[in-house]
């Protein structure tokens, strides 16, 4: 096998950036845009000792799962992974990620957790589902100016539809970019270069309360200021009459970096409200917020539910961000207290609580795996802890501490099966605890991304 070598491949996996895996005279290959069912002519485009990578020349033979993807830059965009893939399909390839990390990883007996798992929630209609847009801005060298999303792997934009914008955004957003572009050009407002470091315009982040169809828009620019600002409310006013909120962010570091620190609002509210749950929410261009907020709502439910709450119970929400879970838990707790490091969370969290007339809360600003010990030493024990670490899972000072104050339940929210199933394996491995349900729900429709819940439970003595 030789690099440009062109063969015949049948695919009958995917990896865990949407690539197709099929195997060729003892190699594993990677497959960029092929899915399982595929036979495909494919181009070896670099490899290594017992895997390579390849390109399809021609489908040979299309999956029963392949569907025609609505997405005209669907393949060249490196937002979705799975346009071209059944919903129903993507549903089952995102329960056995779960359960293949949970045995792979974890340890766990497939058995086991085939028994205990429950079906992946997914959604009615997989199309316009986030509330928030980060697209960058680029521009070319006849001075067009274009927006859109990278291409995999690289920082190449690849243009949306000029006024249709991207298809699992708000269909609000294509003309708000357009009407930023029109702004650009009629005051000759550059967009930032990269490698010159030279331009202003560098991101426009749009925030959209589904509930309450407020609307923020906020530009991340290369320096502290915008020219003919009236110009450019008047434009975005006129493109989306929902607009309650216009700001700068601004960033002059160099590199990917998106958001700084500073924002700045130049019209309007500095932040808008959304509702979840029946829980109100203040978002501003800072602020973390579950980008899918009809799954936010069936996931935190979920975690309400595996945590068994019965009024009394003193709860922990580790990693809590601007206190979304909560407020979900504090309806049905004793008393709940927020962990996180980032001090804007924690202030949107408290006026979060504040907003929704909570006074059992409380919310403290530290690393968790330095916060939550000095909590439990205090003898503030937990009768239940629920936490949703990111991407790279849980500390292991949070995990002993964890074991250490011995709640009688444990609700661990993952967004990376692998970790998760690294994290449960440690929390279960002397015996305390055993897993006790799980459900896969799909955060993040038309890419290989999925969250989980789980409920753990201490074994009784």
């Amino acid at each position: 096998m030789n690099k440009n070598d062109v063969f015949e491949l049948d695919i009958t996996g995917l990896g865990k950036g949407g690539e197709g895996i099929g195997h060729f005279n003892g190699m594993t290959f990677f497959v960029s845009g092929a899915l399982p069912g595929d036979r495909v002519l494919a181009h070896a485009t670099k490899l290594k000792k017992t895997y390579g990578y390849a390109r399809v020349e021609k489908l040979i033979k299309g999956s029963a799962d392949r569907v025609e993807s609505p997405c005209p830059v669907s393949g060249r965009c490196g937002g979705c992974a799975l346009m071209e893939l059944s919903y129903k399909a993507q549903l089952a390839v995102k329960q056995t990620i779960v359960e293949d990390d949970l045995v792979r990883i974890g340890g766990f007996d497939r058995a086991f957790i085939e028994g205990i798992k429950e079906p992946i929630i997914g959604m009615t209609d997989p199309l316009h589902y986030r509330n928030k847009a980060l697209i960058p801005v680029g521009e070319l060298e006849d001075g067009r100016i274009v927006t859109g999303f990278y291409a995999r792997h690289s920082h190449r934009i690849v243009e949306a539809d000029v006024r249709k914008g991207c298809l699992i955004g708000s269909p609000d957003n294509g003309e708000i970019c357009h009407a930023i572009r029109s702004w650009m050009y009629e005051n000759k407002v550059h967009a930032y270069d990269e490698r010159s470091e030279k331009g202003l315009v560098r991101h426009i982040l749009i925030r959209h309360g589904k509930s309450t169809g407020q609307v923020m828009v906020c530009l991340i620019i290369n320096g502290r200021r915008i020219p003919a600002s009236d110009n450019l409310v008047k434009r975005l006013l006129s493109a989306c009459p929902d607009i309650k909120s216009i700001c700068i962010n601004i960033n002059r570091q160099k590199g990917n970096t998106v958001l700084g620190e500073h924002s700045e609002c130049i019209w309007g509210e500095p932040a808008i409200t959304d509702r979840v749950g029946g829980i109100s929410f203040d978002i501003s261009a800072n602020s973390f917020f579950q980008v899918n907020p009809d799954q936010m709502e069936r996931l935190y439910t979920r975690a309400l539910d595996y945590a068994s709450l019965e009024g009394s119970e003193n709860v922990y929400d580790l990693y809590c961000g601007i206190g979304t879970i909560s407020l979900f838990l504090a309806r049905s707790a004793g008393y709940v207290t927020g962990v996180e490091v980032v001090p804007d969370a924690i202030k949107d969290a408290v006026r979060n609580a504040r907003l929704n007339g909570f006074t059992n809360t409380s919310f403290y600003t530290g690393r968790t795996e330095d916060v939550l010990p000095k909590l439990i030493s205090q003898g503030r024990k937990a009768d239940v802890i629920v936490l949703d670490p990111p991407r790279k899972g849980a500390e292991p000072e949070v995990i002993d501490t964890i074991k250490k104050s011995a709640p009688s339940r444990i609700v661990y929210v993952s967004c990376d099966p692998a970790t998760l199933a690294r994290d449960l394996a440690l929390l279960c491995e002397d015996g305390t605890y055993q897993l006790v349900n799980y459900t896969p729900v799909d955060q993040f429709p038309e890419s290989m991304h999925v969250e989980t819940v789980v409920l753990m439970s201490k074994v009784k003595e």
